[in-house]
């Protein structure tokens, strides 16, 4: 597994990297390995070899990998969560970064409450507007927010989650992670109950130096780690 160690240590230099550009430290970026396909061995290496977040995106898969490896880790959903789902993973999940609806928003309060648990959640936006992509557009941003904070009190939201359009160069997205960065901004602002504009989680591994340069405080790197993988499997 030495491709693993090099690969990390080369992400976390351009971390490093992009942090110094964008005058933050470094140390306080938190860097999920989104761990999709990957085996439970693989995942253990990169926890031993300092990895301390882990993104899934499927809950059946969150759940067989936490039963494995447990609580070692920060455990992180970030693709698309159904309602019916929900149940599965709220004792086991950190953090939901897929807030994007009402229906969603009362299932995870719900089973937050039976469990005497506050869900830390990212409010999910598709800021590029593509119909392949889930989350809110950004004009209903804060109607869905101020909604959150005044009726699901075991709900906390802290930050707020992206993904850009894939391009040929990275560049071409500083524009969609700066509009995100603007709207975190004008959230902070309203000062609203369980809401904290504490993480801005954008970046994957084609785009999370510039991620980082605009903002984002959380990055989620599957393929930079783990090479490129059998999503059929």
């Amino acid at each position: 597994m030495d491709y693993i160690k090099q690969n990390l240590e080369e992400v976390l230099g351009e971390i490093n990297n992009s942090s110094n550009k964008a005058n933050v430290n470094p140390k306080d970026i938190i860097l999920i390995g989104v761990t999709k396909t990957v085996d439970i061995p693989i995942i253990e290496e990169v926890i031993r070899l300092g990895v301390t977040h882990v993104g899934e995106n499927k809950p059946q898969e969150l759940v067989r990998k936490y039963e494995a490896i447990g609580d070692k880790v920060k455990w992180h959903l970030i693709g698309s969560l159904q309602t019916n789902k929900v149940k599965y993973i709220i004792d086991k999940a950190d953090m939901i970064h897929s807030l994007d609806r009402i229906s969603l928003c009362e299932e995870i309060n719900k089973r937050a409450k039976s469990i005497n648990k506050v869900m830390d959640c990212l409010v999910q936006v598709n800021i590029s507007r593509e119909d392949s992509k889930h989350g809110l557009f950004k004009e209903d941003v804060i109607d869905f927010i101020k909604t959150v904070s005044s009726e699901y009190k075991n709900i906390k939201i802290n930050g707020i989650m992206t993904m850009a359009p894939y391009v040929d160069k990275p560049e071409d997205v500083r524009i969609y992670f700066r509009d995100i960065k603007n709207i975190s901004k004008e959230i902070e602002k309203l000062n609203l109950e369980n809401v904290d504009m504490k993480y801005l989680s954008m970046g994957m591994s084609n785009d999370y130096k510039i991620a980082i340069e605009e903002g984002a405080n959380m990055v989620r790197v599957g393929t930079s780690i783990f090479g490129k993988r059998n999503y059929m499997k």
